[in-house]
């Protein structure tokens, strides 16, 4: 009997453990393939820290190829997918396209940026979901002060010095946390800028963090307010302008800085299935698997997982749930496969994590709550245990950081288009669709012709 192909569509947090899970299972008995547009799997808990300048971005980069071996990885993204033939058109980074059969296709392509129909966001504003966008924060974070160190005119310092954070979660608070400390740095290298950088943290919802323990949420806006940002809750944003900011209460916020941490939403390529959704997450099983299509198995931000603790709920889209989602359905798909048995989905929360910069953080591991220097350590001793490479050169930065000053350059590696927030917040192959005409098609592939057999 000829090997099954297994095809893992993203190398997120849950392509990437569903992967290596598959690789020790199998044992050579499978051909595994990994589709991804990079050939990395990006830590995203650290980005912040690499938009502060603490860390640099090839820190939270692990290379797939080092880390899955016995995996074969096919860099390019998915456009569309053929459930009945079980053959999905991959768009390569070059614009060659080709057909790629599956015995059993897993999907998990993430999450994008969430843009709501505000008026200038998409134009003005700055997500925080890739290496490019945490470069090009850092890049332009630094521009502006020092643009603000140079002018003689106060209104445009004070806008030039103003940051706006859009959203209180995981990613705007840390935000937040982590800019202030930086532009703090920055300020004290730029002697001729005597005006303190200012940080404006919003959100609808009535308090920070609020989709976690009301303990943790005090801790992090106690912290907040010691370092002077201005959280102001039940507030957002009505419009965006190249010099400003107009706000739901009506006041109006001179800035050139707006940074958009609303949260994500599923990656648009699984409502191109025409299966059942919830909110955009393809509706699967407490096995992980699409109801119909037993070679079909999903996970992730991109699926809704029944919550077998909370019934008629749907398990959140966190990190640590597409870790442990990965390893299941790994299993579930090996089970398939005649390998093994399946296993139901179900989880127990270990804690949460909230790296707020410096010696500051807010955690609860085990139900514990934690602050100050015993949260910190606790969270950056997760990260550096959660993270399947580069641990040492991470660790190493830490503490580099914690006996240095802060030294920040403007490198200019990454142009404004980059970093642009609406096209992130499109399908992963939206780019691709105007790509240059394609080269030869890689050895091991069809053509990109749908029709065509093999």
């Amino acid at each position: 009997m000829a090997r099954p192909r297994i095809v893992v569509v993203g190398a997120g947090f849950a392509g990437y453990h569903a992967a290596r899970a598959l690789a020790r299972s199998a044992h050579g008995n499978a051909d595994i393939l990994v589709i991804n547009p990079t050939d990395y799997l990006l830590y995203v808990p650290l980005l912040p820290e690499v938009m502060a300048g603490l860390l640099e971005p090839r820190r939270i980069a692990v290379s797939l190829a080092r880390a899955l071996p016995q995996v074969r990885l096919v860099p390019g993204e998915v456009q569309s997918i053929d459930l009945d033939r079980r053959r999905l058109l991959c768009l390569g980074p070059e614009g060659g396209s080709a057909v790629v059969e599956y015995d059993r296709l897993v999907l998990t392509p993430g999450s994008v940026n969430r843009l709501l129909p505000i008026p200038g966001v998409g134009m003005y504003a700055h997500g925080l979901r890739g290496l490019a966008e945490a470069m090009f924060l850092r890049d332009h974070i630094t521009l502006q002060l020092e643009l603000a160190a140079n002018t003689t005119d106060p209104e445009e310092r004070r806008a030039r010095c103003t940051f706006v954070v859009v959203g209180a979660g995981y990613t705007g608070t840390e935000v937040a946390a982590h800019g202030q400390l930086f532009t703090d740095a920055l300020q004290q290298a730029l002697p001729r800028l005597r005006e303190r950088p200012r940080w404006l943290l919003l959100d609808t919802a009535e308090r920070v963090l609020p989709e976690l323990d009301p303990r943790l949420s005090r801790t992090a806006a106690r912290v907040l307010a010691r370092r002077g940002v201005d959280v102001r809750m039940g507030t957002s944003v009505v419009e965006a302008q190249a010099d400003g900011v107009r706000l739901t209460d009506d006041s109006y916020v001179p800035t050139r800085s707006l940074v958009w941490c609303v949260g994500v939403r599923p990656d648009p390529l699984v409502e191109s299935l025409g299966l059942p959704t919830v909110q955009g997450r393809l509706v699967v099983d407490e096995y992980l698997t699409v109801p119909g299509h037993p070679e079909l198995f999903a996970c992730g931000d991109a699926a809704a997982v029944p919550d077998l603790t909370r019934p008629g709920q749907y398990t959140p889209m966190t990190a640590q749930h597409a870790v442990r989602q990965g390893r299941v359905l790994a299993q579930n798909v090996a089970a398939s496969c005649g390998v093994g048995t399946r296993k139901a989905y179900r989880h127990h929360d270990l804690g949460f994590l909230v790296d707020l910069g410096g010696w500051d953080a807010a955690a609860n591991p085990l139900g514990v709550p934690l602050s100050g220097l015993p949260a910190a350590v606790v969270t950056r001793g997760y990260h550096l245990l959660s993270l399947p490479g580069n641990r040492g050169r991470v660790a190493a930065d830490w503490l580099l950081d914690a006996l240095l000053p802060t030294s920040a350059v403007r490198l200019g590696l990454v142009p404004p288009q980059a970093a642009d927030l609406q096209l992130s917040s499109e399908p992963l192959a939206s780019a691709a669709r105007h790509a240059a005409p394609a080269p030869p098609v890689p050895a091991g592939f069809m053509p990109a012709d749908p029709d065509g057999e093999r």
